[in-house]
């Protein structure tokens, strides 16, 4: 039992619940059940000992079952598969030594950055789930670019709109520089890594279109940048080409914020994004 944040419907009688409503939240069914429901005869209950909550959800629900796919899934094979294949080709190259070379080499670097970025990945899908697991927010993670252009880290649904969100697990201090002469660019650890705003934006814009597309043109988009250990500035927001900067914590937040969208439309919406970007 809680006092809800958002409006919402409550699965039983189909009353209206403004916020502050003392209602009981499911988290698995995500359907809300008000005061005057719970334990009464009209809420469906279960011999199986399940929630009741869960039957009734299941009962009116009209969607397929939703595939919020993998943190780091796609990322996570390919770090395998490159391992793979460059522990076979030193067996077959070095029959006698080849386990000791493995073992002096250690991993190289462009092998062992797919294996960071799988930790980054995850460590952000399970930060947001712990932290937005109250609200209405429904968060994807893995997804597929439409035509095999790479994947979307994760997807969140919230109430504000829809985020678009690539997960960072670099180290260094993070800033936009601006020169007097050309673009802006972003800076991690002293390195140009504007290609990492770059992606992000064919991210936004595929999202954006396909919203555009299914008849959504209103739904606000926003594009992050997620960092898990890097540095950035203390104070304010930094963004770039419209773009948050953000950590774990703040992003959670945003998600949070209560919006115009209502859980009935932030669950068709997700339902709706993970039929055009399915699991990567």
């Amino acid at each position: 039992m809680l006092n809800l944040r958002w409006p919402a419907v409550c699965v039983v009688c189909g009353t209206a619940l403004p916020a502050g409503s003392r209602a009981r939240w499911d988290d698995t069914t995500r359907t809300v059940t008000c005061a005057a429901c719970v334990g009464s005869s009209a809420e469906p209950s279960t011999e199986s000992g399940a929630e009741p909550n869960a039957q009734a959800g299941a009962a009116k629900s009209t969607q397929p079952a939703l595939e919020r796919g993998q943190a780091g899934a796609s990322i996570a094979r390919e770090y395998q598969r490159r391992k793979r294949n460059r522990e076979s080709r030193t067996r077959e190259t070095h029959p006698w030594v080849g386990g000791l070379l493995l073992a002096l080499r250690g991993t190289p670097q462009h092998e062992s950055a797919f294996h960071q970025g799988d930790l980054g990945e995850k460590a952000v899908a399970t930060y947001l789930e712990q932290h937005t697991a109250r609200g209405p927010a429904i968060i994807l993670h893995n997804r597929r670019m439409p035509g095999g252009r790479g994947d979307i880290d994760h997807l969140a649904i919230a109430p504000t709109g829809v985020f678009v969100i690539d997960a960072k697990n670099v180290k260094g201090k993070v800033r936009v520089a601006k020169p007097l002469l050309g673009g802006a660019k972003l800076l991690i650890a002293g390195r140009n890594r504007t290609k990492l705003i770059d992606g992000l934006d064919r991210q936004v814009h595929a999202v954006r279109g396909m919203l555009t597309a299914s008849g959504h043109p209103d739904v606000w988009v926003q594009g992050v940048l997620c960092f898990t250990t890097a540095d950035l500035p203390l104070l304010g927001t930094p963004k770039m080409r419209g773009y948050l900067l953000l950590r774990r914590r703040a992003l959670a937040k945003k998600i949070s914020k209560q919006g115009s969208l209502q859980p009935p439309v932030i669950d068709a919406l997700a339902h709706t994004l993970a039929a055009v970007f399915p699991p990567a």
